[in-house]
């Protein structure tokens, strides 16, 4: 389905193709990896709240899905259930995930952030666009407000939520900007979209991101 995104027929010939290598290759969302369904319900949008988090540490892109991966196995899927669940329990569910050094205080931040879900969001962040008065400045600012997620998680967030929040259309932060720059391919939001063909970035951010991470990515969608 990623590789088949529509390219539209004003962009060269040869961004086109590589727009497609790109998508098949590298077009896999963060939340598609932790294996999250994403969709407009409260325990989706948590799933992705957290994996916002975990991400946001200084911890490697693919030990961060897998410490996600690794909640979702511990069905600590629900803000309620992050919030009951022991201490030790998400720490070894982290740890399974190889997610060291900063297991004990993210463990500590999920709980917190789990509670903060409960007591601001009624533990159901579909309230949160209504808070944000669906301005995208104002949802980053307050996805900033959970413990543990900064700039970076709120980008995430943004990036990838954008796939069930219409209103976050079209986004593309600037890591994802600079990600296209330096592949040679236009990079500005407007011309992402076009090169898309869809309002909806979510795949496109990820597969720009995914590639300025990981330099042998990079050559088989360039050298392809």
């Amino acid at each position: 389905m990623l590789g088949s995104m529509a390219i539209t027929q004003g962009t060269s010939t040869s961004a086109r193709a590589l727009v497609s290598r790109l998508l098949d290759v590298a077009g896999r969302t963060y939340a598609a990896q932790a294996g999250i369904r994403l969709v407009d319900k409260p325990a989706a949008l948590y799933q992705l709240l957290v994996l916002a988090e975990v991400l946001s540490t200084r911890i490697s892109a693919g030990v961060a899905v897998a410490a996600a991966h690794e909640l979702r196995v511990e069905r600590l899927t629900t803000p309620q259930r992050m919030r009951d669940a022991e201490h030790r329990r998400v720490v070894a569910a982290l740890g399974r995930a190889r997610y060291k050094r900063y297991d004990e205080i993210t463990a500590t931040r999920l709980g917190e952030s789990a509670q903060a879900v409960i007591d601001w969001y009624g533990g159901d962040l579909r309230s949160l666009p209504d808070a944000a008065e669906r301005d995208v400045g104002a949802a980053m600012a307050l996805l900033q407000d959970f413990p543990g997620i900064g700039p970076v998680g709120s980008r995430i967030f943004l990036r990838e939520v954008q796939h069930v929040w219409p209103w976050v259309r079209p986004y593309a932060d600037a890591r994802v900007l600079t990600a296209a720059h330096d592949l040679g391919l236009p990079h500005t939001v407007d011309q992402l979209v076009r090169l898309a063909g869809t309002q909806d970035l979510s795949s496109m951010g990820a597969a720009l991101v995914h590639v300025s991470l990981d330099s042998s990515l990079r050559e088989v969608v360039v050298q392809a």
